[in-house]
């Protein structure tokens, strides 16, 4: 009876001893991990806005990282504890690799997912808190693993995508955004102190300080676009930082429909209409009702 009993207590203080250190030794490695992912996004903070962005890359592959890192070092922390509680591995193993075959087969959305995933992360096509436009949808990124992305879109909807899905990515967020601002001068009107007004409302917005964080180039007058029975089109671009085109677009036209009342420049035509309507001879004689064979009428009308 006292063999036995000291049987087991030297059983269990040897294989207790080597449990405790291997847990031990998981929670160190785990919190190495997270000190070094930390370490990793501070170092990457800086003030200028290459580095912000850099710094959203970073971040994003520092969770990956963690979340991956943690997986292992539990697994590998089960396998070491498992002899120490008197099971064979072998068998475990074996089934193992079973099942990793028959996931492979059953699973290759799966594995086509966690390996597009990565090669997004470590391309940096892009991060959380870009703006992006992916499979006919645009949305801000909110999260994203090596399986699935997550977009929340200018609606407020929450949009998962499977990395293995993820075909050609518009990045709205990187350097700068462009848009062109077209403005129609009537057919009626003399496109010259037209495009007079133009230049001078584009040069006083590129002078303006108030504007200048928001533009990047311009915004300028590149000429007339294109000549119709409409009018003239004209087309003026502007650069500004990444998501603030359509800002900047809306005060440039503000300035525009101001500029061009000053100026007394209308920018709605008048189109005349002609409409003829021909009146049919009864038994091949003249009507003697309508002494027309035809009646014209012509209108004036606003665009």
């Amino acid at each position: 009876m006292l063999n036995s009993h000291s049987h087991w207590m030297q059983l269990a203080g040897t294989h207790g001893a080597r449990l405790i250190a291997i847990v031990l030794l998981a929670l160190l490695l785990i919190r190495l991990l997270r000190v070094g992912t930390r370490r990793l996004i501070q170092f990457a903070k800086s003030q200028s806005r290459l580095a912000q962005m850099r710094e959203q890359q970073t971040r994003t592959m520092a969770g990956v990282v963690y979340s991956v890192g943690i997986g292992i070092i539990v697994i590998v922390a089960l396998l070491a504890a498992l002899p120490e509680l008197g099971f064979n591995i072998t068998p475990v193993a074996a089934a193992a690799g079973l099942a990793s075959l028959a996931i492979g087969f059953g699973g290759q959305h799966l594995v086509k997912d966690l390996i597009n995933g990565f090669f997004i992360i470590f391309e940096d096509q892009y991060a959380v808190g870009d703006w992006i436009k992916v499979n006919g949808e645009t949305g801000r990124v909110e999260h994203m693993t090596l399986r699935r992305t997550v977009m929340r879109t200018d609606r407020g909807a929450i949009v998962s995508i499977p990395c293995g899905m993820v075909g050609q990515v518009a990045n709205l967020s990187r350097d700068w955004g462009q848009t062109y601002v077209d403005v129609t001068v009537p057919a009626d009107e003399v496109a010259g102190p037209a495009i007079a007004v133009l230049e001078r409302v584009c040069e006083d917005m590129r002078n303006d300080r108030g504007w200048s964080a928001a533009l990047v180039d311009g915004p300028r007058v590149l000429g007339i676009d294109s000549i119709t029975m409409d009018g003239t089109t004209v087309r003026i671009q502007l650069r500004s930082p990444a998501l603030r085109q359509d800002e900047v677009a809306r005060e440039l036209r503000r300035r525009l429909k101001l500029a061009f009342e000053q100026a007394h420049i209308s920018l709605l035509g008048t189109r005349r209409v002609e409409i003829t309507q021909a009146s049919p001879a009864r038994d091949g004689g003249e009507n003697p009702h309508n002494s027309l064979d035809e009646s014209t009428f012509k209108e004036e009308i606003g665009r």
